[in-house]
């Protein structure tokens, strides 16, 4: 399902507009991101835990050349799932 899909399942289901949907959807994600880039964590129940984590720096080494690089440290998103949503995959 893209990204049109979705406004449009969802704007059938709630009633609205696509256009007030789609303003709904970007607001949300909108909202959701900025609490990631301030290192919050976000929990939306039933679906799941979005979660900003810092991966260490490492070592990495080219295959062909045997060079080792330094990977600098960085910060990921982590999503993990609702107990709830686990069960509907059961």
């Amino acid at each position: 399902m893209n990204n049109k899909e979705f406004i449009t399942e969802l704007s059938n289901r709630l009633g609205y507009s696509a256009k007030e949907t789609a303003d709904l959807v970007s607001s949300a994600i909108s909202v959701v991101s900025e609490q990631l880039q301030e290192g919050n964590t976000v929990v939306v129940q039933g679906f799941g835990t979005f979660d900003v984590k810092k991966k260490a720096e490492r070592i990495s080494v080219n295959p062909a050349t045997k060079q080792r690089m330094l990977v600098p440290p960085k910060l990921v998103i982590s999503y993990k799932p609702s107990n709830v949503l686990k069960d509907k995959f059961k």
